[in-house]
């Protein structure tokens, strides 16, 4: 992405605009997570390292100095939440555990293009390709689209915040479109 477009995304995310929340997750998500692996040599880990970055940047995006390169401030998050969770693991083996709470801030927006390419494929399709998904991203995606939960309702039956919420559903909506654009390329 050229950096003059780049930073016009940061300014319409700025604004809360939740397709530009998108673009920016969709452009940096490898770079996070990678890094996450590369750190902590475990997937899981790492992805959930990765939704909490983004979670965080999106919440504090307003702090984004253009100054410096978006891609190092991300990483900046990452690297300290990922020192964040090694001290509440070492604290967890002495005492109680406490834990972290993100603001709620990103906007539940109009349906971004996964969305609309889910909504268009047969239900026989979606569901099918739902079996792909981690059961957790199964679960977040039955409950939003199938059962039509909020996210402060998801926040609640998952008990997690709701930037958590927002962005393990950028990650499954994401997933499972990868899934249907691979099948039906298969398919033609």
């Amino acid at each position: 992405m050229a950096k003059e477009v780049l930073q016009e995304v940061i300014v319409s995310a700025k604004n809360n605009d939740q397709k530009a929340f998108n673009t920016l997750f969709d452009h940096y998500w490898q770079l996070v997570y990678n890094f996450q692996l590369k750190n902590t040599n475990n997937p899981h880990t790492a992805e959930e390292l990765s939704i909490q970055t983004l979670a965080k940047a999106f919440d504090r995006i307003e702090t984004y100095n253009p100054q410096y390169a978006f891609s190092t401030w991300l990483l900046t998050i990452s690297k300290n939440l990922q020192i964040d969770q090694l001290r509440k693991s070492q604290r967890s083996l002495k005492g109680p555990d406490h834990q972290e709470n993100l603001l709620e801030k990103v906007g539940d927006a109009t349906p971004s293009p996964e969305e609309l390419m889910i909504a268009a494929q047969s239900l026989e399709q979606v569901l099918q390709a739902l079996k792909i998904l981690k059961p957790e991203y199964q679960k977040i995606i039955q409950l939003r689209f199938f059962e039509a939960h909020s996210y402060k309702e998801l926040s609640k039956a998952l008990d997690q915040p709701i930037n958590t919420i927002k962005v393990k559903l950028l990650r499954a909506k994401k997933v499972l479109t990868e899934h249907i654009n691979l099948n039906d390329n298969h398919t033609t």
